[in-house]
């Protein structure tokens, strides 16, 4: 009986902040989009031709993937809320201030710089995601958790695409900048405000702390410190089932940066539609997307209920999303904007399903070093930020039209898949053993 009512009897804290996650992450999405949707209007006003504007989506790539290391260990060492909270201001500021560049003699270096630092300020964000939810999680709720989270870079595309594009019809380009990042900075004070780690927030009692703790979370990790040696770094990247789990993620991040970046202009320049109607059919792909992400976790939490393995639970959605998004290639074979929307909606609709890295992430990293291994892992699945704009936007260039572009896509997707079925095996959390990182 006295189970039953500290269960009864616990807080929901956790709630509360993946509510605010998940937020935050829209907006950092929302930031990050802003320039394909701008990116039309901005090539003809500035002149800008596919691979100058290729150059300029990859300016946040170069810096949001080198800067995954320095990021994940400024993490470990000063907590997310911190580091998280000065980020998102500071990537605001950055995002406000592209509104701006066309007003300079030389606009692309300044949208190339601002792109570039709006990338540094934001690369401690989804290991920040990561790190949270490990600490405020129990192992049957993560999955879930990590869904919400990653499913805010769908519901961004969903719910402001349509409304960029107005701003952009209405108003112009400028005022895109203007609002998305006005809005994050208030959201950055707000997130400095109220989040905290666990056990220094005031709305968690003891019985939440023990629940989370007895199903497998980590409420104290924030309090565990732990020298970063480069040897443990080293055993991290030369994991088979980490470098297994760093492909599949390259390939997924690739599916996610064409939406970012190509898919406005591949709808209005390959399928010929307004920059309006853009706007409301681009968002039916990324709801399709919201909607495999929640279903993606919740399948993976209930296999885990359901008493399979871990790794069945997290390797059966990756594994089947990857194969099914690979369908982006079927809309080289249609004509129709009906069918050319479906197929996208399908393949990001099993993306969605399939984005469960960072809750793998969570499950096996060591957890002293949480911050540098996500990094790591961020770095590796973000490459795919600077390799994808650039390479769609040359064969665009080269090849005139879209089709290989989709099937360079479609193709990464299924070797993601390849990776997880052939090259990761079991999910093991990893330790830190003396100067080397171990199974456990």
């Amino acid at each position: 009986m006295a189970q039953a009512n500290a269960v009864m009897e616990r807080t929901h804290a956790r709630y509360v902040v993946l509510a605010l996650i998940f937020i935050v992450t829209t907006f950092n999405y929302v930031d990050r989009a802003t320039l394909s949707i701008a990116a039309p209007a901005m090539r003809s006003e500035l002149g800008f031709d596919t691979v100058t504007m290729g150059l300029a989506f990859s300016a946040f790539g170069w810096a949001y993937t080198a800067m995954q290391l320095p990021g994940g260990w400024v993490l470990d060492k000063y907590g997310a809320r911190l580091i998280y909270g000065l980020g998102l201001i500071l990537w605001s500021i950055f995002t406000f201030m592209q509104g701006f560049v066309g007003y300079f003699a030389s606009a692309f270096a300044v949208l190339f710089a601002l792109r570039f630092l709006m990338g540094i300020a934001e690369s401690p964000a989804f290991p920040a995601n990561s790190r949270l939810t490990v600490m405020w999680f129990p192992n049957h709720e993560r999955g879930f958790a990590t869904a919400i989270f990653q499913s805010a870079q769908y519901f961004a595309l969903a719910a402001f695409t349509p409304l960029m594009t107005w701003i952009l019809h209405a108003h112009s380009w400028h005022y895109i900048f203007f609002w998305t990042g006005g809005i994050g900075v208030v959201l950055g004070i707000f997130w400095l405000l109220y989040v905290r780690e666990p056990r220094q927030h005031p709305g968690v009692n003891q019985a939440e702390l023990d629940y989370i703790e007895a199903g497998g979370g980590l409420p104290n990790m924030g309090a565990e410190k732990a020298a970063v040696a480069w040897s443990d770094v080293k055993a991290l990247v030369s994991n088979r089932m980490l470098v297994g789990i760093y492909i599949g993620q390259f390939c997924l991040t690739t599916i996610t940066w064409f939406f970012l970046t190509w898919f406005p202009t591949y709808l209005l320049e390959a399928k010929g539609m307004s920059i309006l109607k853009v706007g409301f059919v681009a968002a039916i792909p990324a709801l399709a997307g919201f909607v495999g992400g929640m279903v993606g976790g919740l399948w993976s939490d209930w296999l885990i209920k359901r008493g399979h393995s871990l790794t069945m639970a997290r390797k059966l959605p990756i594994v089947t999303g990857l194969l099914f998004s690979s369908t982006i290639i079927l809309a080289n074979y249609f004509q129709s904007d009906v069918l050319v929307i479906a197929v996208m909606s399908i393949a990001f609709f099993a993306k969605g399903v399939g984005n469960l890295g960072w809750c793998i992430v969570g499950d096996v990293s060591p957890k002293q070093i949480m911050g540098i291994s996500g990094g790591i892992f961020n770095f590796c699945g973000n490459i795919a930020g600077i390799v994808t704009p650039i390479a769609i936007g040359i064969i665009v260039k080269e090849m005139g039209a879209f089709d290989l572009a989709l099937v360079y896509v479609g193709s990464l997707a299924l070797l993601g898949a390849f990776s997880y079925l052939v090259i990761v095996g079991p999910l093991k959390r990893l330790e830190l053993g003396g100067s080397r990182t171990r199974a456990n």
